[in-house]
């Protein structure tokens, strides 16, 4: 039974994913790990592919089957191979179909191959026609965004714009990246295009093995044209102390160090997060990008911050949240969140914002941020915050002016501007 190693890695890394709630981001390096080139790219479209279109090859997979009941691997199995017949037209019929049975087999799921084989040849004969209720159903199954989370988005956006988020996060994204301190020469950047938006980001077509060579070495760091933006807004005083409340992995700590470092602005800079894993992380990461010295520190910043009132000139809160605006790089997170989630995270972002105010220096700047899209995680935590917080005032963020919205705050959408979903918002202590 010889199965192309794409497609077992792919079975492998969506496996973990739907079973241990990992991140593709991290299992698909583990999973990749060995593989020729070719067979790296392949699985790497084989599991996005399915996570991108999961709840559609669901859907056809049910109008198939009916009511049967279907073992994870069983499916996992199915939905490999119906993207393939479907979607990806350089893979033969005979090895789609195969192997997907043989993936069934050596996942101890023999008993289901005959159903495996039924299936994906009646896919191959043609595509099932999948009815729904209205365009909210038909919006959540073909872009594969669970219901409730599209109809929140056609309440507060409007249906249009719900559409067009829901179809702008299954786009591939483009891969954005900087440099770092370690990277010596810069001749070899005029390759690849620069960023409209941030200064100091490159955008490039394709992942060439210059650029994986270049990120291995730690010359280069890929990270979102958004999240650049974060970093870039944060601003510090000649010889003022920045702290950064929610660090890990270390991609903003990084550039926010290295410009520092390069206009020798920061008298003190330090970092911290929640789990010591996160936090070792974030150590060893902003020693691979080779920025000047950064202490790290672990603590629970929803609990309270290990220093005095007053310490900090500048502050950045990238706080965790339900990373809505990140679905493009991570299109896991959709079938992982739940309504309610959204209530408990906005209490978590806002005692991290208010424990964070409370080391600011007066007339001292900070930064608030998520890769979020949703109100309850960015409005409503700044309304709230000014609310209980009056010697805080709004500051515009230092953005270009096209991302600024109407009450001084500033967000970026994947659909207009075809970067990740973030949210900034700037506040000053009087």
């Amino acid at each position: 039974m010889r199965i192309s190693p794409a497609r077992t890695a792919a079975f492998e890394a969506l496996a973990r994913i739907e079973t241990k709630r990992a991140f593709s981001s991290i299992v698909l390096p583990q999973v990749e790990d060995g593989l020729s080139p070719a067979d790296r790219g392949l699985c790497h479209e084989l599991v996005l592919g399915v996570l991108r279109r999961r709840m559609w090859l669901d859907r056809a997979i049910d109008s198939l089957v009916g009511d049967r009941k279907l073992d994870v691997e069983v499916r996992i199995a199915l939905r490999l191979g119906i993207l393939q017949l479907v979607f990806l037209d350089r893979i033969p019929q005979h090895a789609a179909v195969n192997d997907s049975v043989s993936l069934a087999v050596r996942a101890k799921k023999s008993s289901a191959k005959g159903l495996v084989n039924a299936v994906l040849r009646k896919i191959a004969r043609g595509t099932p026609k999948l009815s729904f209720a209205d365009d909210i159903e038909r919006t959540s199954v073909e872009t594969s965004h669970p219901g409730w989370l599209v109809e929140k988005w056609a309440v507060e956006f409007g249906f249009e714009k719900a559409a067009s988020l829901a179809a702008a996060n299954n786009w591939p994204p483009k891969i954005a990246f900087r440099l770092t301190p370690r990277a010596l020469e810069t001749d070899w950047t005029k390759n690849y295009k620069t960023s409209e938006s941030v200064n100091g980001c490159f955008i490039a077509d394709s992942l060439d093995l210059q650029l994986r060579e270049r990120a291995e070495a730690g010359e280069i760091y890929f990270q979102d044209e958004a999240s650049q933006m974060v970093a870039a807004a944060v601003e510090i005083p000649p010889n003022g102390r920045f702290l950064d409340v929610c660090a890990a992995p270390g991609g903003k700590t990084g550039a926010i160090a290295a410009r520092s470092s390069r206009h020798s602005s920061a008298a003190l800079l330090v970092a911290g997060d929640l789990h010591w894993q996160r936090v070792r992380f974030l150590q060893e990461n902003l020693e691979k990008q080779g920025v000047s010295p950064v202490r790290v520190v672990q603590y629970n910043a929803s609990g309270g911050l290990p220093f005095a009132d007053e310490t900090f000139d500048s502050i950045l809160v990238d706080a965790p949240c339900s990373g809505t605006g990140t679905i493009r790089h991570n299109p896991e997170i959709r079938y992982f969140l739940e309504p309610g989630d959204l209530d408990k995270l906005q209490k978590t972002q806002l005692a991290i914002l208010t424990n964070a105010s409370k080391v600011l220096k007066q007339g001292g700047s900070l930064v608030y941020s998520t890769c979020s899209i949703e109100r309850e995680e960015n409005e409503a935590v700044v309304g709230s915050f000014l609310d209980e917080n009056k010697d805080f005032e709004l500051t515009r963020p230092n953005v270009a002016a096209r991302f600024e919205t109407m009450d001084g705050l500033a967000r970026t959408y994947p659909d207009r501007d075809d970067m990740d979903g973030f949210f900034i918002a700037g506040f000053r202590r009087k």
